[in-house]
């Protein structure tokens, strides 16, 4: 096995690329087991289930990405450019994954909440409390947007829940047809929900 001071952050590594790669339903706690080099014995000594592993593996890829969201969401970026950058930032890290899977992969939270939905109660909530928490993003970067005067959403909260279907749509598509050229039209979409006018708006 791994030594114990990493054998766990293997384990979450595993699950997470071969879930995100394939399904939660295919991949067995052999496979993760093997991918990560570790003895079916060690999982148990950390998880008592693959549910467990994913939730604690869903969480910790969510504190690593949470730090980048907080960054491009900052107060010191405008609020229309702060969405902007999400947006491309979304088409880097899904051409990143073409080259290394050599598959559009799309959001993992979305992928894995929509097969565990009606199966795993624990992980289901899992997922929707960090996608509640990208929701957050949007949402404040459209408040203020709106408070400046450069679009029209008098309920920013509203107009984030949208934002976010378009988003999470563009990428299962794209998912679904293998192609991430299709999320270079993520930010032109989600200005024009917005009403944005101007050079934003351009890729």
């Amino acid at each position: 096995m791994g030594r114990v001071s990493d054998a766990k952050e293997k384990l979450m590594d595993a699950v997470f690329e071969l879930v995100w790669t394939g399904s939660y339903g295919t991949t067995t706690i052999d496979q993760i087991c093997e991918r990560a080099g570790v003895k079916k014995g060690s999982f148990y000594y950390f998880f008592e289930s693959k549910a467990d592993l994913a939730i604690a593996s869903v969480e910790a890829r969510w504190q690593m990405h949470r730090g980048e969201l907080d960054a491009m969401f900052s107060a010191t970026v405008p609020a229309l450019e702060r969405v902007k950058m999400y947006c491309e930032y979304t088409y880097k890290v899904q051409k990143d994954n073409v080259a290394k899977y050599g598959r559009v992969l799309g959001c993992p939270q979305v992928a894995l909440g929509c097969e565990v939905c009606t199966q795993e109660d624990a992980l289901q909530k899992k997922i929707q409390s960090i996608m509640q928490y990208k929701l957050k993003y949007i949402e404040s970067a459209i408040r203020e947007a709106h408070s400046e005067g450069l679009v029209s959403a008098p309920d920013p909260t509203a107009k984030a829940k949208m934002i976010m279907a378009y988003y999470d749509g563009l990428l299962m598509e794209a998912r679904i047809q293998n192609n991430v050229e299709s999320l270079r039209q993520m930010w032109p979409g989600v200005s024009s929900l917005l009403g944005v006018k101007g050079e934003l708006v351009e890729v």
